[in-house]
């Protein structure tokens, strides 16, 4: 009888070590054009409603790198944010290590696909799963999965270094600790797309509207503005009107008297 022994799972070692300048990063193209444009949209409600600080660091299919038992691994997620950076001055940042170039990536978003060591994938050997990534390497406390067919969301929290699953409250929305904004689906159109949308509630359940939906409310409010002044300048016309009328009928009345022998200002 022979005895078989399970091989022991080695904990990865993680090092945060500077990108060599000559680096390739990955250029993976996006799996559908819906991808880009919910990533843009979730950005924009926070830009638009001033919720983004300089110091932040907030982007989409942006290499994040981890050097993993000496080797370097990129992950690219669909939607990323971190709460504080170090400034990189007039340089383009090519990508983001955390730890040694500020704090730890806070939220990460992907939207589903069917590929191989993709969103829900917990593979632990090179090529790593998105999801052990997120979770042992880069150890990021949000972790959302959101698929735009269905649509659902899953929404995990790093607790005692594992994902939790968490549940949506009564309006199907999520939580989310470190940006204090709730997550959830909307269904309507931006810039000419219709379909099933990211967006951002605050903690009063008010929407976060985009920079577009604000500025056709800034338009709404000036043709409302326009209109109220235009009522009143068409108020002042009647008063004007009336009291002109009334005086042409006193000075019709005071003739009148005048002609009976009369006088008015008697």
């Amino acid at each position: 009888m022979v005895l078989q022994v399970n091989p022991i799972q080695k904990e990865p070692i993680v090092t945060w070590e500077a990108l060599p300048a000559d680096f390739i990063l990955p250029d993976d193209p996006v799996e559908n054009i819906q991808q880009p444009a919910i990533a843009a949209a979730l950005t924009d409600a926070l830009g638009s409603t001033g919720r983004i600080q300089p110091q932040m660091l907030i982007g989409s299919n942006f290499g994040l790198v981890a050097t993993v038992n000496k080797k370097i691994v990129v992950k690219a997620p669909d939607w990323f944010y971190v709460p504080q950076v170090q400034s990189v001055g007039n340089v383009v940042r090519r990508s983001y290590t955390p730890n040694l170039e500020g704090a730890t990536v806070a939220v990460v978003m992907e939207f589903l696909s069917d590929t191989e060591g993709g969103e829900l994938s917990v593979r632990s050997t090179p090529p790593y799963g998105k999801l052990y990534y997120y979770e042992k390497i880069l150890q990021v406390p949000t972790y959302v999965t959101y698929d735009p067919y269905e649509p659902s969301i899953e929404l995990r929290c790093l607790q005692n270094g594992q994902y939790t699953l968490q549940q949506a409250d009564a309006n199907g929305r999520y939580w989310i600790p470190e940006l204090e904004l709730f997550l959830g689906i909307w269904q309507g159109e931006r810039l000419c797309q219709t379909m099933n949308w990211l967006r951002w509630w605050d903690t009063e359940r008010n929407l976060l509207l985009w920079s577009s939906e604000q500025a056709q409310q800034e338009r709404q409010r000036a043709e409302q503005e326009r209109q109220r002044a235009e009522q009143e300048c068409q108020r002042a016309e009647q008063e004007r009107q009336r009291a002109e009328q009334e005086r042409q009928r006193a000075d019709i009345l005071a003739a009148k008297l005048r002609e009976l022998g009369i006088d008015p200002d008697a």
